[in-house]
C-alpha cells in the first residue's frame, strides 16, 4: 500500500512514522507512506499556503492552487506507474466518523492520498474537485488534520498482511466485531494481592475463549450499549 499525505506542516507527521509498527511496516515493504509540502508547490516568493476568507472572519484557509498542484502530481505519477490512487480523504472535523469498519475498508485499497486541512481549513473548491471522501477522528476540533491523518495511517497499516506479528491480533481488538475487547493480564499472576483470573492460567482454551466471549460483552454493555443496536 502507499499513502500520501499532503500538509502545510510536515513536521508534525514525519516523527510518528519512524517508530514502532509503523517503522516496521515501511522496513518489510509493506506500506510507503510519503508526506508532502505544500509549500514545495507554491510559485509565489514567499511560498504563502493560506490566505483570509472571502467574506471576511477569522481565520485563514488554505489555498487550492498548491493543493491542486500537489494531488494532481500524485495522481499523475501514480496513473503513470499503473496504481491509480484510490481515495483522496480529506480530513475534517464535519466528516463522516472514523471507525473500525472504515479502517477495515480502506485498509483493502492500494494508494490513499490524506488531505490535512488547518487554520480554518481548505478552500471548498478543492473539496468539491478533488476530494472523494471527508472523514472526522471525533466530534470536537484539533488545530489541523495531521493528528488525524496519522490515527488513519495508524489505524490502516497495522490491519495489513504481514505487519502485526500475529495476524490474528487485529481480529480480536475492541470493534472488530461492535463488542470491546475482554480484560488481559501477563506475568506475574499474583501482583499487590491482586491475582489473574483463574480461568486465564487454566489451560483449557474452550473455557478461556467463553470467559473472554462473556467479558467482551459485559463491557461493551456497561461502557458502550449503543454497538450492541447497531444494525
Amino acid at each position: 500500500m502507499r499513502i500520501d499525505i499532503v500538509t502545510a506542516l510536515p513536521g508534525l507527521v514525519a516523527g510518528p512514522l519512524e517508530h514502532s509498527i509503523l517503522r516496521r511496516a515501511a522496513q518489510k515493504g509493506l506500506v510507503d507512506v510519503r508526506v508532502h509540502d505544500l509549500r514545495d508547490y507554491t510559485t509565489d516568493r514567499h511560498r504563502q499556503v493560506d490566505d483570509y476568507p472571502f467574506g471576511g472572519g477569522a481565520g485563514m484557509v488554505l489555498k487550492p492552487e498548491p493543493i491542486f498542484a500537489c494531488i494532481e502530481a500524485i495522481q499523475q505519477e501514480a496513473e503513470a506507474a499503473g496504481a491509480p490512487v484510490d481515495e483522496v480523504i480529506y480530513l475534517t472535523p464535519d466528516g463522516e466518523v472514523f471507525d473500525q469498519e472504515m479502517a477495515n475498508r480502506l485498509s483493502l485499497r492500494r494508494h490513499l492520498v490524506l488531505l490535512a486541512g488547518h487554520y480554518k481549513g481548505v478552500d471548498q473548491r478543492v473539496r468539491d474537485a478533488l476530494i472523494t471522501r471527508e472523514v472526522s477522528i471525533g466530534d470536537y476540533v484539533l488545530s489541523g488534520g495531521e493528528l488525524p491523518a496519522l490515527v488513519l495511517v495508524d489505524a490502516i497499516v497495522r490491519l495489513l498482511p504481514g505487519v502485526l506479528g500475529d495476524a490474528t491480533s487485529a481480529l480480536s481488538d475492541s470493534f472488530q466485531d461492535r463488542l470491546l475487547d475482554a480484560p488481559v493480564y501477563t506475568r506475574p499472576a499474583e501482583f499487590r494481592g491482586m491475582t489473574v483470573p483463574d480461568v486465564l492460567r487454566s489451560g483449557d482454551h474452550p473455557r478461556i475463549e467463553a470467559w473472554r466471549d462473556a467479558e467482551r460483552l459485559k463491557k461493551t454493555r456497561e461502557r458502550r450499549p449503543d454497538l450492541l443496536s447497531r444494525p
